[in-house]
Order: C-alpha cells, then structure tokens, then sequence
C-alpha cells in the first residue's frame, strides 16, 4: 500500500512481549530508495536510547491503529548493537546489527532486500559465532548510502535546467519498504502546488549541497498531476503520472524482474 511516509511518524512499535516505543524518522537508502531502517525512539524504556528496527522484522502494519508489530522480544532489542543515531550510519555498523538480528545482508543480492523483493519472510533470526561475525565485520566497505528522511526533507529539488522547489516529504510502500515518490513543494514558483516525482528519475542526492538533483526539467515538473496528501493514491493517478513524465511505471520493471526469477529459478 503507497502511503504518505507522514504517516509512519508516532506509529507504535509492539514487539511480541510488549511496546518499545513510537517511530520518529527513517533511513534510506538513496541508491535504492528502500527504506531500511526505522528510528525508534524507546522514551523512558531505554534510558531514552534510540533504537533501529529493520523492515524484516515487520510482521503487520497497521496505519488505522498507528501500530507497527514486530517479530522481536524486548531483550533482543535491549541487546542489540548500539548505534549512535546521530553519526551516520557505516556499512560496518550495519554488518553488526544485521548479523546480531540473524538477517541477510542486502547488499549482497540482485533484489531490493539482497535475495528478494520484499523484506516480508525473510526474517529468520540465526545465531552466528562471535569469531564469524567479527570477521565479516571487518571485511565490509564503511560505505554507506543511507539518509535520513527527516535531514533530507527541505532539501532543494534541482531540475536539469535550474531549481525548482524542495523536498516536502515522501510517498512510501509498506510492503517493498521502499519510497516510491518524493513530494516536491514547488510553492516558491507557483504557490500551493505539490506534485510526485520517481526516485529512479533522481540522479543524485548531496549532503554538502542540500540538495537532490532530478533528471527532469523545471517545465515538466511544474506541469506534473497535483498531489494532494488527503487523498489517496489509486494505480489511475499513478498512470496518469508516468504518462506526464513520459517514463515506464516502476511495476513493470518489477514484473519483468519477478517473471525472470520464476524462469531462471533464481
């Protein structure tokens, strides 16, 4: 389901023997655009520590009763590696965290999530030895491509042919886990308008400028389908979107990737 990622902000997170604490923000991936992390923050549980639950533990999310459940215990979570929230996020801590959770690494598949599409089944918690998972640890790159959605919202949109609003918020799917538009206020050129645009049409994002560069002019762009938040976004609308911006819907990329999978049996 595409929801406005808004929405996921105070979701309650409950684990199988209780609560842990409200959702505050997201990491993302800006190569892919999945979302891999969320932010926990635990309150008062945790002495007030923030803490990262990944989409393979999600189990069932529920936007009605802002609840988000997952297959984790409280000591897991209470035990997990510690990561400060507020440094950015290596490829060596995730390695950690990853292999404490017992989850593939999903830079290590041809997928979304490594070896598959969705995060959803994959959760299958294993216990590693401490010798194995030190040396797989030092064997990872402290590269990482993961951003925060809460700094990269007001971030400057730079359209192919000069600038063009900013970064508003994000449309996300709850079951790929991934951002499938970023909301683009163009208000400062003509006021009230939002309008969708596709990650894969998004060349780069820099921190150092505060800004995301999109492949597409500042006519096309202004003259996309308004977006409205209140309502929802139905296959019709989006249609109409990738017929504007004269791009191949991602589903079809999708469905060409999953037919090949069933084929090749991979």
């Amino acid at each position: 389901m595409l929801t406005n990622a808004s929405q996921l902000k105070g979701l309650v997170i409950r684990a199988t023997d209780g609560e842990l604490g409200t959702v505050d923000q997201f990491y993302f991936d800006d190569d892919t655009w999945a979302i891999r992390y969320l932010m926990v923050d635990t309150g008062g549980w945790l002495g007030g520590r923030r803490v990262l639950i990944s989409p393979f533990s999600v189990v069932q999310t529920d936007f009605q009763a802002k609840r988000l459940d997952v297959a984790l215990t409280k000591k897991q979570v209470e035990n997990s590696p510690d990561i400060d929230t507020h440094q950015p996020v290596s490829r060596q801590h995730e390695a950690a965290y990853l292999g404490y959770y017992g989850y593939p690494y999903y830079w290590g598949g041809p997928y979304l999530w490594g070896p598959a599409f969705y995060p959803a089944g994959l959760a299958i918690p294993t216990t590693a030895s401490a010798e194995g998972m030190v040396e797989r640890v030092r064997r990872e790159s402290t590269d990482s491509h993961l951003r925060s959605s809460e700094d990269v919202t007001g971030y400057h949109i730079e359209a192919a042919d000069g600038e063009i609003g900013h970064v508003d918020g994000f449309v996300v799917d709850d079951e790929a886990w991934a951002i499938r538009y970023i909301e683009v206020a163009t208000r400062n050129w003509w006021p009230g308008k939002k309008v969708l645009v596709s990650p894969a049409w998004i060349e780069r994002v820099s921190w150092t400028d505060s800004k995301v560069y999109a492949g597409l002019s500042r006519e096309a762009i202004k003259d996309a389908p308004e977006y409205t938040e209140s309502m929802p976004i139905t296959r019709e609308y989006e249609n109409r979107l990738y017929l504007h911006y004269g791009r191949p819907p991602y589903w079809l990329h999708e469905a060409e990737h999953k037919a090949y999978s069933s084929v090749s049996g991979v």
